[in-house]
């Protein structure tokens, strides 16, 4: 068990933030987290959470996972006090952290994600986890499922992946599985380019639009430039932000301040 005091930092509001699809209550103030392979359970009490796994877990995944060496208070603080409603979007969000999570995974999560809600997205990964990941046992004895790698789906046919309940967006995974498990796309180095390359590069996967690549870039890549408009952001911007958003102020910072919108819009 670790146990850590933490400022701006909400498992709840990051459970519901939109942005990770393997993390469920699953009771009072306590969660269940599945990246990769890798499995913990966290619980919260104020500002204490206490992480069901070793320091050596902790420090090599979960930290870096959870973003946990980056002060958020930065970004709260940066908001304009003139912005009544960027500020209140802030103040409803402020537990909310962008998460550093696997490259393949997103780009699978945010395919699945188009014209979708958050419980159908999950549940469409849980199932494509249970028949094409690894059945792994936690420390607890918890049965889990690692994601599928890219190999692996790229041998699954486009009906089966369809019986996942993945619909129409089978065909997307099943051909970007291909680019990847062939070679014809290599993660790493889109991993290690700019916002506007990485972007412009998977702008090129078969199903991938402005928003998933926006979204990949954002929870993946951690480009905190990335500013993904879905509906709910489109809405909000054209309620609140007429002339456009003022990402001049928020350079750098944009794809926070999108996960504060998109929190507060869906919360209300």
């Amino acid at each position: 068990m670790i146990t850590r005091e933490l400022d701006y930092f909400n498992l709840q509001q990051i459970c519901n933030s939109g942005q990770c699809f393997r993390m469920y209550r699953i009771a009072d103030d306590r969660y269940s987290i599945t990246a990769l392979d890798k499995y913990v359970e966290a619980i919260q009490n104020g500002r204490q959470v206490t992480f069901d796994c070793t320091e050596r877990e902790f420090t090599e995944f979960w930290e870096d996972y959870f973003d946990l060496t980056v002060d958020y208070g930065k970004y709260i603080n940066a908001v304009s006090p003139r912005d009544k409603y960027l500020s209140a979007a802030a103040q409803m969000g402020s537990g909310i952290r962008i998460l550093r999570q696997d490259l393949w995974e997103m780009i699978v999560s945010f395919l699945i994600s188009q014209q979708n809600n958050i419980v159908r997205i999950r549940r469409c990964i849980d199932n494509i986890c249970h028949r094409y990941g690894e059945r792994k046992i936690a420390s607890g004895g918890t049965e889990y499922y690692s994601f599928p790698t890219a190999e692996n789906l790229s041998m699954a046919e486009e009906q089966e992946l369809r019986g996942c309940n993945l619909g129409y967006r089978a065909k997307y995974i099943v051909s970007t599985a291909k680019s990847i498990a062939s070679g014809e796309v290599r993660l790493d180095d889109i991993s290690r380019m700019s916002y506007h390359d990485a972007r412009r590069e998977l702008l090129k996967l078969y199903g991938v639009g402005e928003k998933v690549a926006d979204c990949i870039c954002l929870f993946a890549l951690h480009h905190m430039e990335a500013f993904p408009v879905d509906t709910h952001i489109r809405q909000a911007l054209e309620k609140h932000y007429t002339k456009g958003f003022p990402k001049r102020r928020y350079k750098g910072m944009e794809g926070i301040m999108q996960q504060y919108i998109f929190y507060y819009e869906l919360m209300a």
